[in-house]
């Protein structure tokens, strides 16, 4: 059995940075629960995002036990933040993705026109021993921020602009994760064992996250799940049907529970899926439009995504 997760981390840094917890002993709380919480799952394999400072996953990984490799993303955001891989399994990078694939066009990102053709940070793909590939990403955030620092609007009208760009980059990074995937499968999803995961800040059904499913007619819970079809050379299944109703959230966002993060296989790993889990036992805090109010805060504002398989 293998047990890969995707956990959002919620701005791993050190002390005493812009973003970071403001001092060491709330650093350490967060260290000990992130630990605590990673010991609980177990994983094999766990895709890793918000990591803002390279030294502070190494300070986390310190405190596991046992041995583990990890790999980073070498591209992050403006604020630094990435995407990576803590495994027992060994690693190999494959790619570290960030430019939208040709023929797709620059997006507007402000209102000044500006546009941007690249990903808000890397998407990391490795290889985990011998034949398991993955791919960890982190879309671009639902929550909106404005000119200067801002997270308030000056009106409604800048708010739905910037709703609106948000939105085109996102789908932009979803045809990126698409098309690396497709790199990756090279139409031969029935045996290569392809895993994409992380933080996709949107839900099952939504636009951004069904592009990446791949040629539509079979998804997990439809009558074509077992059907086997020439689409299962490039199609993936989003896992999320098979996390037990009551756990089916990874965030919860003014009071309203929502799945965000995700899990998807090749067709090669279908039928190899035992369990798939979401959710801390001791729940979720709601957050807000303020990210900077958590700062001090152990733990994160998200719930790791598991699933084991049969390999």
């Amino acid at each position: 059995m293998v047990v890969v997760g995707t956990w959002n981390l919620e701005n791993l840094y050190r002390p005493g940075g812009q973003f970071g917890p403001r001092d060491e002993a709330a650093y350490e709380a967060k260290l000990k629960a992130l630990a605590g919480t990673i010991a609980q799952i177990g994983p094999d394999v766990l895709g890793v995002q918000e990591v803002g400072e390279p030294a502070a996953l190494a300070d986390l990984v310190g405190l596991l036990d046992g041995e583990w490799h990890v790999e980073l993303s070498q591209i992050p955001d403006g604020r630094g933040i990435r995407v990576g891989f803590v495994s027992r399994l060994p690693l190999t990078v494959l790619h570290d993705r960030t430019a939208f694939p040709r023929p797709l066009d620059p997006v507007q990102h402000e209102d000044d026109g500006d546009t941007v053709g690249t990903t808000s940070r890397g998407m990391l793909a490795v290889r985990a021993g011998d034949d398991l590939t993955l791919v960890a990403a982190h879309l671009k955030s639902k929550l909106l921020s404005f000119p200067g620092g801002r997270f308030q609007p000056r009106d409604e009208g800048e708010r739905a602009r910037a709703g609106a760009y948000a939105l085109y980059r996102r789908t932009a990074e979803a045809v990126t994760l698409r098309g690396l995937a497709d790199e990756l499968l090279l139409g031969e999803g029935e045996t290569r064992k392809l895993i994409v995961l992380g933080d996709l800040n949107d839900g099952v059904e939504a636009a951004t996250t069904q592009i990446l499913v791949g040629p539509p007619g079979s998804e997990i819970g439809t009558s074509g799940e077992r059907i086997r079809d020439r689409g299962d050379r490039w199609r993936l299944w989003n896992l999320a049907p098979r996390i037990p109703e009551a756990e089916r959230y990874s965030r919860v966002y003014h009071g309203r529970p929502e799945l965000i993060d995700h899990i998807l296989v090749s067709r090669a790993l279908l039928e190899r899926i035992q369990t798939v889990h979401s959710v801390l036992d001791h729940g979720l805090p709601s957050v807000g439009d303020l990210p900077g109010v958590r700062r001090d805060t152990p733990d994160s504002d998200h719930a790791p995504i598991t699933v084991t398989l049969a390999l």
